[in-house]
């Protein structure tokens, strides 16, 4: 089981990033997949998720038409647009125990590692 995430990294308020994450395809066969974060300090927090074949998304409300996730088979994105400071945390990639989308974290059995976003004022 495995899931790799990139792309985080420094960004200034109101600029962009793009997080992708590879999962074996053993994992994320007709599984939803979606991102969490978390802040210093800070509970694990739902940020989207999207179904198996991408039909369906969530969204948090405070990244709702910010973000934009999509996938390609065993790859899930984040576009990550308008950002905050608050937005900074690291981000990980999870694989649901399910077809759907969901923001239950208990929902997903598998994690990536994660991988930091920063966002400076």
């Amino acid at each position: 089981v495995q899931l790799q995430a990139s792309g985080g990294g420094l960004v200034q308020a109101g600029g962009s990033l793009t997080l992708s994450c590879a999962a074996s395809r053993r994992t994320s066969s007709n599984n939803g997949m979606g991102w969490f974060r978390q802040a210093p300090g800070k509970e694990r927090e739902f940020v989207s998720s999207i179904s198996w074949r991408g039909g369906s998304t969530i969204y948090a409300d405070n990244v709702r038409g910010r973000f934009a996730i999509s996938r390609d088979n065993a790859k899930v994105y984040l576009q990550m647009n308008s950002l905050k400071p608050e937005d900074t945390a690291v981000y990980y990639c999870a694989v649901s125990r399910s077809s759907y989308a969901s923001r239950d974290l208990s929902s997903y059995q598998y994690w990536g590692q994660g991988t930091l976003v920063t966002v400076s004022s």
